[in-house]
Order: C-alpha cells, then structure tokens, then sequence
C-alpha cells in the first residue's frame, strides 16, 4: 500500500487531508515522496521557525537524545535550567515561573487552571473567533462553534465577546471573573490585529476587577517581530502561554506566571508527565539563543513587512484585504480558499487557511526575500 492508503486505513479521519506525502525537508522547503519541492508556507502550522534540517539545531538535538531524553520535574536537570535562564533573559520581570507541558492546549489548560486557584472564580471571558484549543477546557474558551458543537454541553462559566471591542468588554468584566483569554493577534480567527491600546485598556480592567490577564501566545510568540506579540502593545499579561515555535517543532508548551500567581496555585493540584523533558529544553534554549544571537525578530520585521507590502500589491479580483504582522499574514479574499490552496499547491506552495475565506502564511522565520519573491508569483497566478 502507498503511505496515503495506510494512513486512510488506520488515522482516525479528522483531518481533511491534502493529497500529498511529505518525506524531507531542507530550509525552507519539504519535499514529497516523488522527489516535488515545495515552499514552506506553512512551517507545520507555525512551530518550524528556522525551517527544516537546520544543522546546528540538529547537532545539538542529537547531542541531548544521546544523553537524556526524559527526566520527571521531581528531579532538577541541567537542560532545564539552562532553558530557564534563556527565557528570563528576554522576559519581563514579573513573568519568570514555568509550567511545562507539550502542547499549545495544554498551556491553555494550565492556564484555566491557575487562574481558578488563584481567583476563587469561575468564570472566564473569551472572545468570538478565538482559537485556543481542543481539549475541553481551551475548546470552551475556543470561540468557534463547528469545535465545539459535537462536545456539548461545554465547560461552564465561558463568555465569549467581541474581539477589540472595549466597550463590551468593560460591560462584561466584574468581580466574578477570573480571567480574561485573548490572543494578542488572532490567529485561527483571521490574523485580526486590535486597536494599538485594546490589550493596555483590557489589563487595566483586570486590575480593577481582580481578574487576571491571560495572553494566548502559542501562534504569536516569536513571528510578529519581536520575541513576543504583547511587546507591541505595550503590555505584560498575568500568565502566558506559549508553545508551537518554542522548540522548532518538537513539542514543548510553556504557561509562564508571575511570582504573586505562582505562590498562589497548590502545590500537587497539576502535572504533566513528559513536561520539561531535556530533550525538547535543549531545543528550546538553542531557539531562544539562536533567535538573540541571529537578531532574527529585525529579520522577521523586515522580510514580513516585505511579505506583507509584495502580497498588497497583487492585482486580483478575488483579493479583499491583506494584513499581517511579522510572519503572521493573512491573506482575505471574496471567495472561499479552497480551489486558491489547491491551485499554489499545484504549483509548489503550501499555505494554510484562517476560516473559509482567508489564506494564512505562516514560513519559517529565516525565509529570504528571495523566496519569498518565487512565493509571490506563485500566488499571483493561482489568484488570476
């Protein structure tokens, strides 16, 4: 049987799957069984930020799988530490105790979590079209129904508003809620980018309220510029959580808190087996060094905005708006993206959508402006 028969035959079938089978991939680019190259739009949904068989990531990779892999977080561990380090070097003061885990929902669950500890509260306020993830706590914070729907009834105490709408906002928060969950840019939601002092204005009413501020990072963190989304408004959540380009594509989560949080969650009440792992830590300090050392967040700045201006100039009938920040651009159109995803895979580029109508490029953050040119014409002709 051919790779897509045998996955037919065993996966559950939840994922609509493309009609490709991704074998290698080199740089920006992944290659399919029958030797076709593709670029990399996509970067595996955002965590492959310096792109595929980086060697000095895989040297050091290699390094760790022959020395430890696992290690419970009831013993300390020398990759660990060094991981730790690294983030404090870029963090906010206040943001400097780590949770562990292996994924962007889990981040978001620990989040939840922490914040009912920490409150005494339940109830949380979401926004429409959120994505935060799919086990059952992040999906009831997810602000879109065809998740949700085939798993009601949902976690109680969720209210979901319009996003950058402050009012509403302000109208909804009281001293009975325990946190309010925002993506600093949505991302599953149709890269939305808010008001310049909508997450300020926000925090401001979570103090007032008692409430706790929750900054959903997973997709943001690293590909809008600078290290993390909320640096470009000017705001420093209560936790946050962050995962996908963390460790370059191998799975790792973090829900980071400040001290006055931490000192408030029980001790024993949350866990994760693989959490902190030597491994995925090694991958993730050489990310953080890598992403000082290289100034990749100028790089990012400077080749998204390129990205950004190159896909603003396409002439196409079928194009609504574009808009972006860093790496994280979507691409709006007045027709469902479908047949456009198809046509650009047709001709060796992978992107990803962001709802029915948008197209979302998520590359690999060392992509070139020459790439990104060979993309854009590319683009071009499968928008007509």
């Amino acid at each position: 049987m051919s790779i897509q028969e045998i996955e037919q035959q065993y996966v559950v079938p939840l994922y609509a799957k493309r009609d490709v089978a991704l074998v290698r991939g080199e740089g920006c680019w992944v290659f399919d069984e029958t030797g076709k190259k593709y670029l990399d739009f996509m970067s595996n949904y955002g965590p492959n930020i310096l792109g595929h068989g980086h060697k000095a990531f895989t040297e050091t990779v290699q390094k760790q799988l022959g020395t430890l892999i696992n290690c419970h977080q009831s013993f300390y561990n020398d990759q660990r530490a060094a991981m730790l380090e690294a983030y404090a070097s870029v963090l906010p003061k206040n943001l400097n105790r780590f949770f562990f885990s292996n994924s962007g929902t889990e981040t978001v669950e620990a989040a939840l979590k922490f914040a009912r500890a920490v409150t005494g509260r339940t109830q949380v306020i979401s926004t429409n079209r959120a994505y935060h993830g799919r086990t059952l706590g992040a999906l009831a914070a997810t602000g879109v129904d065809k998740y949700k729907d085939p798993y009601v009834p949902m976690l109680e105490g969720f209210v979901h508003i319009s996003y950058d709408n402050i009012e509403e906002m302000e109208s909804t928060i009281s001293e009975k809620t325990a946190a309010v969950i925002l993506e600093p840019i949505q991302g599953e939601g149709g890269i939305r980018i808010p008001e310049k002092n909508y997450l300020k204005q926000v925090k401001a009413l979570c103090e007032k309220h008692g409430a706790l501020l929750i900054l959903d990072e997973v997709q943001t963190g690293f590909r809008t510029g600078t290290i993390f989304g909320f640096e470009h408004f000017d705001v420093v959540p209560d936790i946050l959580c962050l995962s996908k380009a963390i460790a370059n594509g191998l799975p790792m989560g973090v829900t980071i808190v400040s001290p006055e949080v931490s000192e408030k969650i029980p001790k024993g009440t949350h866990g994760n087996t693989f959490g902190g792992n030597p491994l995925s830590c090694a991958a993730a300090a050489f990310v953080i060094n890598y992403f000082k050392e290289h100034k990749l967040a100028e790089h990012v700045a400077e080749v998204g905005e390129y990205f950004l201006q190159q896909l603003q100039a396409l002439e196409s009938p079928v194009i609504r708006e574009v808009r972006g920040k860093g790496l994280m651009i979507g691409l709006e159109l007045k027709d469902r993206v479908t047949k456009y995803l198809k046509k650009m895979q047709d001709a060796g580029i992978i992107a990803l959508p962001a709802g029915s109508t948008i197209i979302r490029f998520l590359p690999p953050l060392v992509i070139t402006k020459e790439e990104i040119n060979w993309g854009i014409a590319r683009v071009k002709d499968a928008l007509g």
